[in-house]
């Protein structure tokens, strides 16, 4: 082959040439490797951390989830990189229950995560605690004491293993999810009706009493979705300054959002 010669010893070595376009291949195999990795997490699926407690008792401080990012739309590859990104073909809108990641609406760079509560034109009040929409109760039943026991004992935080946190099952018409609430917090007990304006959501924090939701700053924007959290696939949270208490729960990964 005239890229190689025969060196002194009957063995054949690479020129310069042949040395400088092998590493132009492997160079251009990188970059397009990179392309469509960050194609995909553009578009079709995204990793994310929980960073708070705002979701708790169904996503633990330390979990990492993956996102999918096709649910609700096809996306413009790599337009998500200059603010919302621009869909290409809308599809199924979100579901009351689903757990979405979305951009904040007060602060668009900052990614944050709820649960939808409510959907456009829907009616939306909490009395006492308890979730009306459209002027219907949200059943909410109380939790095995042993499922919460072993729920709050894995958070892993003093404070979620006191006698007035509840953890309840409430049934949001077509789906039934965990939530915890503080006996001793009145601060969100109630919350007047509003109705959701179109082409926005009214989401809230699975724990309740500590989240920073539509109760407080208003509606989400359907364009602001960056799309639905599915699947827990580590969790793990790591205390820097004092290492022996960072945790590591292999029983979370595989876990199912719902």
């Amino acid at each position: 082959m005239s890229d190689l010669k025969e060196n002194s010893v009957g063995q054949p070595t690479s020129s310069p040439k042949s040395k400088l376009k092998f590493l132009l291949e492997q160079v251009g195999q990188l970059l397009f490797a990179l392309l469509i990795v960050f194609a995909i997490r553009s578009s079709v699926v995204e990793p994310f951390k929980i960073p708070s407690g705002s979701m708790i008792p169904t996503l633990f401080v330390g979990d990492f989830i993956f996102v999918n990012k096709f649910a609700y739309a096809l996306k413009l590859p790599f337009s998500d990189l200059f603010g919302k990104a621009v869909n290409i073909v809308d599809r199924d809108p979100p579901k009351r229950g689903d757990v979405i990641v979305f951009l904040y609406p007060k602060d668009t760079g900052v990614h944050y995560i709820k649960r939808v509560i409510g959907l456009p034109g829907d009616r939306i009040r909490v009395q006492d605690k308890v979730l009306y929409i459209n002027d219907q109760k949200m059943e909410q039943v109380e939790a095995p004491e042993v499922e919460k026991a072993k729920t709050l004992d894995e958070v892993g935080d003093p404070r979620y293993g006191l006698d007035h946190m509840r953890m309840l099952k409430e049934n949001l018409v077509t789906t039934e999810h965990i939530l915890l609430t503080d006996s001793n917090n009145d601060y969100t007990a109630n919350f007047d009706e509003i109705t959701v304006p179109a082409k926005q959501l009214f989401v809230m924090g699975d724990n309740r009493d500590f989240s920073n939701d539509s109760r407080f700053w208003g509606y989400v924007p359907f364009e602001n979705i960056a799309g639905r959290a599915e699947v827990i696939w580590l969790s793990l949270w790591v205390n820097f300054e004092n290492p022996s208490s960072s945790t590591f729960k292999p029983a979370r990964i595989g876990t199912l959002l719902k």
